[in-house]
């Protein structure tokens, strides 16, 4: 990590990062966005504090977000990185939190808090334990290894997608209110026991293991598709 000014100032021009204040401790706080995606970076050199716009450091190697700012105003990407863990997460992100195609295999390390929707499909998760407990928009954890739906947000403002997990046998877990759109076929379900009190919009559970047509006590403003 670069901790002289010079240094700093130097990579942070170099990557083209304007209304940047280098704070005495040699962290930065930035008054706009950060984009240092497609830069061939397999860490991120300088230690950002706050970020109030967006936060890009997507299609890199990275392993770490060592680095990353504490507090994103707007959203943070890492997706298309070689991440295994989400250590060193901002702790509050304003809207998006994007991490899909790493090779996640824990939510540990997550953001508390979600003002947008929370992206973290194509990694190899088992569990969502550590998942933050507030995201404002729709969570999408299809395409991953879910064994379990446990630790899931308890609240989903948006839609909720955990379809694609061959291993997920059990609803248990669920968020308790989703408000948009609840999406869980292709799975290996065999009831749907465990599913949310709530869905605003429509359930989807087709293409499961289903013997009969399954019983739901959910309460659903849309649709059930289970077919």
């Amino acid at each position: 990590m670069l901790t002289n000014h010079t240094d700093i100032k130097a990579w942070l021009d170099r990557m083209d990062i304007k209304n940047y204040t280098i704070n005495d401790t040699g962290t930065v706080t930035v008054d706009g966005d950060v984009n240092i995606s497609h830069k061939g970076l397999t860490e991120i050199p300088v230690q950002f504090r706050i970020v109030y716009g967006d936060f890009n450091c997507s299609d890199n190697r990275l392993t770490s977000l060592d680095c990353s700012p504490q507090k994103v105003g707007g959203s943070f990407y890492c997706y298309n990185n070689n991440l295994k863990s989400l250590n060193s997460s901002p702790r509050k992100v304003g809207v998006n939190f994007c991490c899909w195609n790493n090779s996640l295999e824990s939510l540990k390390g997550s953001p508390q808090e979600v003002g947008g929707s929370f992206y973290c499909s194509r990694n190899s998760l088992e569990s969502l334990k550590g998942s933050p407990q507030e995201v404002g928009g729709s969570f999408y954890c299809s395409r991953n290894s879910l064994e379990s739906l446990e630790g899931s947000p308890r609240e989903i403002g948006g839609n909720f997608h955990c379809y694609n997990n061959n291993n997920l046998k059990s609803l248990n877990g669920s968020p308790r209110e989703v408000g948009g759109n609840f999406h869980c076929s292709n799975n290996s379900l065999k009831s749907l026991k465990g599913s949310p009190r709530e869905v605003g919009g429509d359930f989807y559970c087709w293409n499961n293991k289903f013997k009969t047509s399954p019983k739901c006590d959910t309460i659903i403003n849309g649709e059930l598709s289970w077919t």
